[in-house]
């Protein structure tokens, strides 16, 4: 098996060879060494093979593993599309054919709007839905908030990367990328050496795309990697949903734009999504409905507290004097009452004063 591994790495590395000729010589003869035995005359090896070696050096010291389109545990919904990598680099736990898989895209200027909606949508899914993986990209923004809020409902994310497992970009997500590789996964087709330029990133999207049963777009302006990974889903015939925003928002605009013209599906919560894609698991919302309205998932409030939910669950985002009003409690109480709420994670401040219900 190693030497079809060294073979088919080489094969990715063939310079002044077309992506599409490759994969066609490999559907079609079966193997990277069918190839090579082949095209030995036709095709430049020497130097494919020379860093072809290199790599297994790499990925064998690393305990990296190599999914080849041949291999069972090759993301089954990717081998699907018609440009599938033929050799994906792998280092994680996570099961690359879930029974559901959906990728979390969007921009790297995430708003607190959008940071709420992927902590929502996710904690929400997970009372939903539990068997499903995660998808991204690693990146600034919507990517990298997606992750950690999977991490921290207890689903399994990977991310896909547009370099080699020799690096992670950015380095400032390594600590979440070190827990990924615990309790999820990082993939690429990329091998060692590879640096994170501006095309790979694009080619990456499709990857991400390409592996799910689904694409979510939380936040974009009018451009953007996350619709171009829209686009290849759609390519692909796979769903589509983007969350609305508010008009005239530099940051909701993709998605405003992609909801007017038909080609992602409105939804406004994890149940939205789960009952469009035929997951929906009946009891579970309701469930935790209930658990909500009587204060379950917060411990225990007092009468008061409770009266602050109550108001921010019917009206989020309120200012405080407005909250002063509406529950009949002063100003200086009402502050103090929703530290504590901030201390139990139930509420959170925001800009200009107002205070906004996590749940």
């Amino acid at each position: 098996m190693s030497e079809e591994i060294y073979y088919t790495i080489a094969l990715t590395r063939l310079t002044g060879v077309n992506h599409a000729v490759v994969l066609q010589l490999y559907k079609e003869l079966g193997s990277g060494h069918a190839v090579y035995e082949q095209t030995r005359q036709q095709f430049p090896w020497d130097e494919a093979l020379h860093r072809a070696a290199a790599e297994m050096e790499f990925i064998t010291k690393n305990n990296i593993r190599t999914l080849t389109l041949k291999d069972a545990d090759y993301p089954q919904r990717l081998r699907e599309c018609s440009d599938a990598p033929i050799i994906l680099y792998y280092k994680g736990v996570a099961d690359l054919n879930q029974r559901h898989v959906v990728d979390i895209v969007g921009t790297r200027q995430c708003t607190t709007y959008g940071q709420d909606l992927i902590r929502r949508f996710v904690s929400d899914l997970r009372q939903l839905c539990p068997d499903v993986l995660i998808v991204s990209g690693l990146a600034y923004g919507v990517d990298i908030c997606a992750h950690r809020h999977a991490l921290e409902n207890g689903f399994e994310t990977v991310g896909v990367l547009a370099h080699g497992l020799d690096q992670i970009y950015p380095h400032l997500h390594r600590d979440t990328a070190v827990e990924m590789v615990r309790h999820g996964g990082l993939l690429t087709e990329y091998m060692s050496q590879t640096q994170a330029l501006p095309n790979n990133f694009r080619q990456r999207n499709r990857i991400v795309a390409g592996m799910s049963d689904a694409t979510i777009l939380v936040e974009s302006a009018y451009k953007g990697g996350g619709l171009i990974t829209c686009r290849i889903a759609q390519e692909y015939g796979r769903d589509v949903f983007a969350f609305p925003g508010a008009v005239g928002m530099p940051y909701s605009e993709g998605c405003n734009k992609m909801i007017r013209d038909n080609t992602a599906a409105l939804i406004t919560s994890a149940q939205d999504f789960v009952e469009a894609m035929g997951w929906k698991e009946r009891g579970k919302m309701e469930e935790v409905r209930g658990k909500m309205v009587e204060g379950e998932l917060f411990g225990e409030l007092t009468t008061e507290e409770q009266a602050v939910v109550d108001l921010l669950r019917k009206t989020n985002d309120l200012q405080l004097n407005v909250m002063s009003v509406k529950t009949n409690i002063p100003i200086g109480p009402l502050t103090a009452l929703l530290f504590q709420l901030e201390m139990k994670g139930v509420v959170k401040a925001l800009a200009g004063g107002t205070w906004h219900l996590r749940v």
